[in-house]
C-alpha cells in the first residue's frame, strides 16, 4: 500500500516536474537582482527609504485584461513577474518583524483557485527560495508594517499615474498605493513635476542659475500649471543672481516641508540601467539576433502580393520560434506611403505591390528588447529613385555608427547622420535650404536600448557597455513640396550598437543593410514559398 501511494504521488508530480524542466533556464539570476538592489542602496542618501511598485494590471475589454508585463525597474531589482507587489529598500538596516534587514518584498498571496485560472504564483516561499529574498510577506502585511516613513529624511518613489483599478482583492496595487500614501503623508495636491523643478533650483549653484532659469523657462511656455507657480516663475524671471538666490532659499524651505522625493529614483535608475552587465548583454544580444533573423526571413519570403499584416506575422513567428515572449513594442510594417507615418501600427494594407516596405520590429527576450529596422523593395529590386534615397540613409547610418564611440556626446550620431541626409537631399534637389531637411528627417537618431525599447539613461557622453540605436530616415509623403517621383518613398535603417572602448559593435549586423545585399538575399528561397492555406469564402 505504501509503495502504491508513492507511485501515485510520483505520477501526479511527474507532469509538474517535466513542465518545470522544460521552462527556459536563462533568465537573469537572483544574484544579479540582489546586486542591483545593492547598487541602488549605495546611491541612496543616508537615512532614506526607496519604494517601488509592480506594474498595474490593465484592462483590455470587459473581463479580459492585457497580457501582464512587469514594470522594468521592478523586474530589474527583483526578478518578480507578478502584479500587486511592493519593494521597499532601506539605506540602512531596519528591524522588520523582529529581524534586522535592509529590504523587504511584499507579494500577492498564494491562492489555489486564482492559480487554477491564471497560473501559479510564487508566494512568499517562492520569493525567498527562487528570487533569494530573506524578508518577504504577503501584500496584506504592508498595511501593518512596523516601519514609519516619517522617521526617514527622504522617501524616494516614482509618482503615480493612477492608471489602475480597485479590484476586490484587499492587497491589490490600488490598496498598496493607498497604504503607502497614508503611511507617507502623501499630500492630496502633490505635484511631481513641480518637485522635480524645485530640485533643479535647489541643486543649482549661483554661476549656473541663469542657465537653469532658461531651461525652466522653456517648460513654463508649454505647461499652464507651471505658469501658476510663483516660485518657479520668480526664478525664471528674476533680474539677477541675488534674487534667484533668495528664491532658491524659499524653494529649499518648501521642499523641506515634507520628506517625499519623486525625482531621485529616476536619476538612480537611469544611471544604473544605462550600462549593461555581461549577464544582461547575453539576453539583449539574443533579442537583437532573433530580430535580425526575422528581417532576413522576411526578405526571403517577401513578394508584392503580401499584406502588411502577413509580413508582421512572419517576423513575429520567428520571434516565437526562438522563445521570445513578446514584441518589444507594437510592430511597424509600412508599405509605400504608410512608411512615412513614423509609428504606423495599423499594418492593414492588403498588398504591398512594388513599394518599399519599412519594417521596424523588435523581439523581447526575457525582458530585454531589440529594435531593428530594415526597408526593402517588395518586388526584390530597388527602383532608381528608391535606391538613391536608400543609399543616402545608409551612408547617414554609417556616419552615425562611426560617431558612436565611448566619450562622444550623445548627440554625436545624430549630428553625423543629419549632415549626410541634408547634403544628400540638397544634391537631389528635394530641398533648397539645409533647414528643410527636418521636414523629411523629423526624428532623433539614437536612444538607449535595454529593458525598455526607449531605455532609461542619463544622456551623458557615451559610456562603455551602453547599447543605443542608430536610426536615420528619410520620409517623403505624398503631396510633399518636391518632384512627384519621390512621393511615397520612406526609408529607415536602424541597428543596435554596443559602445566599447575598441569602438562600436553592430549587434544586428546579421540583417543585411546595403541595397545590393538586400536584393541578393531577396532572391534566396524561403521556407514559406510552399506554405499555402485554403481560400476562405
Amino acid at each position: 500500500m505504501v509503495r502504491l501511494l508513492y507511485l501515485l504521488v510520483a505520477l501526479l508530480l511527474a507532469p509538474l516536474t517535466s513542465i518545470a524542466q522544460d521552462e527556459p533556464a536563462d533568465f537573469l539570476s537572483s544574484d544579479f537582482h540582489k546586486g542591483r538592489r545593492e547598487a541602488v542602496r549605495e546611491m541612496m542618501p543616508a537615512n532614506s527609504v526607496a519604494v517601488f511598485f509592480a506594474n498595474a494590471v490593465r484592462n483590455r475589454a470587459n473581463d479580459v485584461d492585457y497580457v501582464y508585463h512587469q514594470d522594468p525597474n521592478f523586474y530589474y531589482l527583483t526578478g518578480y513577474k507578478e502584479p500587486n507587489a511592493v519593494l521597499v529598500i532601506f539605506s540602512e538596516k531596519q528591524q522588520i518583524e523582529g529581524v534586522s534587514n535592509n529590504e523587504v518584498l511584499y507579494v500577492q498571496e498564494r491562492d489555489p483557485r486564482a492559480e487554477q485560472w491564471n497560473g501559479k504564483r510564487l508566494g512568499v516561499e517562492g520569493v525567498k527560495n527562487i528570487l533569494g529574498f530573506n524578508t518577504a510577506f504577503n501584500g496584506s502585511a504592508f498595511k501593518q508594517a512596523e516601519f514609519n516613513f516619517q522617521e526617514f529624511d527622504k522617501v524616494l518613489f516614482f509618482d503615480f499615474e493612477n492608471d489602475f483599478r480597485d479590484s476586490s482583492d484587499e492587497a491589490d496595487l490600488y490598496d498598496l498605493v493607498q497604504t503607502f500614501k497614508t503611511k507617507a503623508n502623501y499630500p492630496a495636491d502633490y505635484d511631481s513635476s513641480k518637485d522635480r523643478f524645485y530640485s533643479m533650483i535647489t541643486s543649482t549653484d549661483v554661476e549656473n542659475s541663469a542657465n537653469v532659469a532658461q531651461i525652466l523657462g522653456r517648460y513654463l511656455s508649454r505647461d499652464e500649471k507651471l505658469k501658476e507657480d510663483e516660485l518657479i516663475n520668480g526664478f525664471v524671471n528674476a533680474e539677477d543672481d541675488k534674487l534667484r538666490s533668495e528664491i532658491k532659499q524659499k524653494v529649499t524651505l518648501k521642499l523641506d516641508a515634507n520628506n517625499l522625493n519623486s525625482s531621485m529614483l529616476n536619476e538612480i535608475m537611469a544611471t544604473l540601467r544605462e550600462t549593461k552587465s555581461a549577464e544582461e548583454m547575453m539576453l539583449l544580444k539574443k533579442a537583437v539576433e532573433i530580430s535580425a533573423v526575422g528581417q532576413v526571413e522576411v526578405m526571403k519570403a517577401m513578394h508584392p502580393n503580401m499584406s502588411e499584416t502577413e509580413i508582421q506575422g512572419v517576423h513575429e513567428y520567428v520571434y516565437k520560434k526562438y522563445g521570445a515572449e513578446y514584441e518589444g513594442y507594437p510592430s511597424i510594417v509600412g508599405g509605400g506611403n504608410n512608411g512615412c507615418i513614423l509609428h504606423y501600427i495599423e499594418n492593414n494594407k492588403t498588398k504591398v505591390g512594388n513599394d518599399l516596405v519599412l519594417m521596424d520590429l523588435g523581439a523581447e527576450y526575457h525582458g530585454y528588447t531589440a529594435d531593428v529596422t530594415r526597408t526593402i523593395p517588395a518586388n526584390g529590386k530597388f527602383s532608381k529613385e528608391q535606391k538613391l534615397i536608400y543609399d543616402i540613409v545608409y551612408n547617414a547610418q554609417e556616419a552615425g555608427i562611426e560617431a558612436s564611440v565611448a566619450g562622444a556626446p550623445f548627440q554625436a550620431p545624430g549630428q553625423a547622420a543629419s549632415k549626410v541626409v541634408t547634403e544628400g537631399l540638397m544634391a537631389l534637389g528635394i530641398i533648397k535650404k539645409e533647414a528643410d531637411a527636418r521636414v523629411y528627417f523629423p526624428h532623433g537618431t539614437s536612444h538607449y536600448l535595454g529593458l525598455d525599447v526607449h531605455d532609461q539613461g542619463t544622456y551623458r557622453p557615451f559610456q562603455e557597455n551602453t547599447v543605443i540605436t542608430v536610426e536615420p530616415g528619410i520620409y517623403i509623403p505624398e503631396g510633399s513640396d518636391c518632384d512627384k517621383k519621390w512621393w511615397g518613398i520612406a526609408v529607415r535603417i536602424e541597428d543596435d550598437i554596443l559602445i566599447t572602448k575598441e569602438g562600436p559593435i553592430n549587434l544586428s549586423a546579421m540583417a543585411p543593410r546595403k541595397s545590393e545585399e538586400i536584393e541578393r538575399v531577396m532572391k534566396q528561397p524561403s521556407p514559406l514559398d510552399k506554405f499555402e492555406l485554403p481560400i476562405l469564402k
